[in-house]
């Protein structure tokens, strides 16, 4: 038991730093976002023709080799390229469209395309649709689980399990912030299968402590 306490110790002393530290990060940094939630220049250019993308990230990785650019392609026929960076000057706008009408053979005039602005996501916009799911779901399982643990008592089992929920979140979310991984499409689905672990080993614990419970009642009899 002393093991276990020691061990239970220095895991709580561990979280407590990263949530200390990711608070101060967050505070002075705030979060890492991708390029796609960040503001940003675009081009958008019409190839007339189906083509590779990374064609065209061996183009722009010539024009723009130290900056990170995002490739989509769009329109019903994916005929068209938007190529998208923190910055991109009207130099690197005509070098690029030089390189594409060499390489697909086209005349794109340079004086048609526009670089266009493109403003940053919030990060309350990203996460807003998924709060209310995410609350409903949440009060659900505490239910549940005050009705299924009642014999640990009901509002213990309660506040047990979403204090767990929420320092596992909140220990998440700090790590992201220290390591300063950036906040993408794949965030969410992190979100939540951390959430889902989380609930996995609370139920684990919840089930140990029932069991101990009705082995203590058993031996009472």
């Amino acid at each position: 038991m002393k093991e276990i306490s020691k061990k239970t110790k220095i895991i709580t002393l561990l979280i407590i730093i990263v949530i200390v530290v990711g608070i101060i990060v967050i505070t002075t940094k705030g979060l890492n976002f991708s390029l796609e939630y960040q503001q940003a220049k675009k081009i958008q250019l019409y190839l007339e023709k189906d083509f590779e993308i990374t064609d065209m990230m061996q183009i722009t990785n010539e024009v723009l080799p130290k900056q990170e650019v995002m490739l989509q392609k769009v329109e019903v026929y994916e005929d068209t390229v938007d190529i998208i960076s923190k910055e991109i000057t009207e130099e690197q706008k005509s070098e690029i469209i030089n390189k594409v009408n060499e390489k697909y053979g086209l005349e794109i005039s340079v004086e048609n395309i526009k670089i266009v602005n493109v403003p940053s996501t919030r990060g309350r916009d990203i996460i807003k649709p998924y709060i209310m799911p995410f609350i409903i779901v949440t009060l659900v399982i505490l239910v549940y689980m005050a009705i299924r643990y009642y014999k640990l008592g009901s509002m213990k089992t309660i506040f047990t399990a979403g204090f767990l929920l929420v320092i596992a979140q909140v220990t998440l979310w700090s790590v992201i912030a220290i390591l300063r991984i950036p906040i993408g499409k794949l965030t969410i689905p992190l979100v939540l299968l951390v959430y889902v672990v989380s609930l996995f080993g609370i139920t684990t614990i919840f089930e140990q402590n029932l069991k101990q419970k009705k082995e203590e009642i058993e031996k009472e009899k």
